[in-house]
């Protein structure tokens, strides 16, 4: 048994005029469905909320002010759930509804629910259906795009394979229309995605294109799962393992789940300023970050919030969960532990970041 994640983008699923393709709807429900009697674990990471609003709505196309998608999002992801749960019922199969935001995965207690969450629902044979929570998220707790959160979701619920359906065939070396331009059928590395031309905006009804695929992609694949990148109507094919689309080959190892969201779906409320000596401590030995160590503060921000940590010159060497208010920082630079409890009480006997709640994202040189 094995277990996949299914992405399909907006463009895929819907008209032109924002109504659900039932046509459409059906291929996927039933290459997810046949995947399920197989044996196989299945996750759906499903857009589409917004544009299956449009229409019920009367909009010509997607708002682009943020109250109005969050509208066409809330009317728009009944219809689509209606849609999934009637017709994987009709192959005796569940579905169970899960909506994340940013803030969902990133503090500790939030990501562990939604951990246990899939693993409960997929321990009972159910089809996770995921969707970003269009209808309360801002723009400082979005994931930004459904690609990028159905690379984190594979992550999550340790998945063998990531499956991006999108509305073309594969990547190619330009746009498909472009004369001279070829399909890529493996990107082993970095170095295939060379010279490659994925600057391309999505459809009228989406939100991604070519751009957040391969960087979905990266993500995944940089965490040990394998990707395939195809058209939606070849989504049977890709899942039966037939050579379809572009495959990604992974580039890396798993790693802590948690500090891959953090990584890559944390929008963060400020910086905390190291001296060299602290990025070496962070980079090269695996330390938490000490107040010892800080040099400066900017923006605002409260304790358990996602921050940058950032050298003297400005650069991200790290991200991670903070654990003083920005308030309170200022005050404790540059001091030992030993003296902030003498002077403020055993409360201050922790770390600005523990190692555990931090991720590198620059090693020291």
């Amino acid at each position: 048994m094995s277990r996949v994640v299914v992405k399909i983008g907006s463009s895929s699923l819907t008209t032109p005029d924002g109504h659900i393709d039932p046509d459409r709807l059906e291929l996927l429900v039933e290459a997810i469905a046949a995947a399920r009697h197989r044996g196989d674990d299945a996750v759906l990471v499903s857009s589409g909320a917004i544009a299956a609003g449009l229409g019920p709505l009367g909009l010509p196309e997607r708002p682009r002010d943020l109250a109005t998608q969050q509208a066409a999002a809330s009317v728009g992801q009944g219809a689509l759930m209606a849609e999934y749960s009637s017709r994987f019922a009709v192959r005796g199969l569940t579905v169970g509804q899960v909506l994340l935001t940013v803030d969902d995965v990133t503090r500790r207690s939030h990501y562990r629910n939604a951990h246990q969450t899939f693993a409960k629902l997929l321990e009972l044979g159910i089809v996770p259906v995921v969707n970003e929570n269009d209808t309360v998220a801002t723009s400082e707790i979005r994931f930004g795009d459904n690609d990028r959160l159905a690379a984190l979701v594979a992550h999550l619920v340790h998945a063998d394979l990531l499956v991006l359906l999108s509305d073309v065939d594969g990547l190619y070396t330009a746009h498909p229309a472009e004369p001279g331009s070829r399909p890529i059928s493996t990107v082993s590395d970095e170095s295939d995605l060379a010279g490659v031309d994925i600057a391309r905006v999505g459809s009228a009804v989406g939100t991604g294109g070519m751009v957040t695929k391969v960087e979905a992609a990266r993500i995944a694949t940089a965490a040990g799962i394998p990707v395939v990148l195809t058209r939606a109507d070849r989504a049977a094919a890709a899942l039966e393992g037939h050579d379809v689309g572009t495959r990604f080959a992974t580039t890396g190892k798993r790693r802590s789940s948690r500090l891959l969201w953090l990584a890559h779906a944390s929008q963060t409320k400020g910086s905390v300023v190291l001296d060299d000596g602290a990025v070496r401590a962070l980079t090269e030995r695996g330390a938490s970050l000490l107040a010892a160590g800080v040099t400066g503060v900017t923006g605002e921000f409260a304790a358990g919030d996602p921050v940058d940590l950032v050298d003297a010159a400005g650069t991200v060497v790290a991200r991670g969960l903070v654990n003083f208010d920005s308030s309170e920082l200022p005050g404790l630079l540059g001091r030992s532990t030993a003296d902030l409890v003498a002077d403020h009480g055993p409360d201050y006997d922790r770390e600005v970041v523990h190692r555990d709640d931090l991720m590198i994202l620059r090693r020291s040189r």
